[in-house]
């Protein structure tokens, strides 16, 4: 298959194309929709990215890498998963909130050290929150600071908790 192929493959990277104008690969997102989505959805300024580069491997799996290599790039893993994106929604992934969540500065809930517990078990659990409805930078204080636990989705009332089921712990 060619460098250019208009189709995903799925064992190879290809970076995102800057702009709608440049894509290739119907429904590949671009790098300014990942952009504005971050800085939409959480405030992370678009700058945080600066020295990034995004690319897709298979279908709307996004990475994120600091640094730049030539496109398309057949290896195994190439920084770190940050975005699924072809679905209705588009989800973060715990490794990007921990990496970028310090970065939000809206649509983020802190938890009580109950809470984070529980968070981190992977159960949901009913919690008031005034903010929207969706994905959320789930943060909990350690050491002073609001650090960024992973990915919560708060509905009807609940914070339903994202944490893979092999990255799950009981903390009691």
């Amino acid at each position: 298959m060619s460098p250019n192929s208009q189709e995903n493959v799925s064992d190879r990277f290809d970076r995102l194309p800057e702009t709608a104008d440049e894509r290739v690969v119907e429904g590949r997102p671009t790098r300014t929709e990942v952009l504005d989505w971050w800085d939409e959805r959480f405030g992370v300024d678009p700058e945080v990215f600066a020295e990034h580069t995004f690319w897709e491997r298979g279908k709307g799996k996004i990475w994120v890498f600091q640094g730049d290599i030539d496109s398309p790039a057949e290896i195994e893993a190439l920084g770190l998963t940050a975005l699924r994106t072809r679905q209705e929604h588009w989800k973060p992934t715990l490794e990007a909130v921990q990496r970028f969540g310090e970065h939000a500065s809206k649509n983020q809930i802190q938890l009580t050290r109950s809470q984070a517990r529980t968070f981190f078990a992977g159960e949901d659990q009913s919690l008031d929150w005034d903010g929207d409805w969706g994905y959320l930078v789930v943060t909990h204080e350690i050491a002073g600071e609001s650090e960024p636990l992973g990915v919560g989705l708060y509905v009807h009332g609940e914070l339903q908790s994202m944490v893979p089921k092999g990255r799950r712990r009981n903390l009691d």
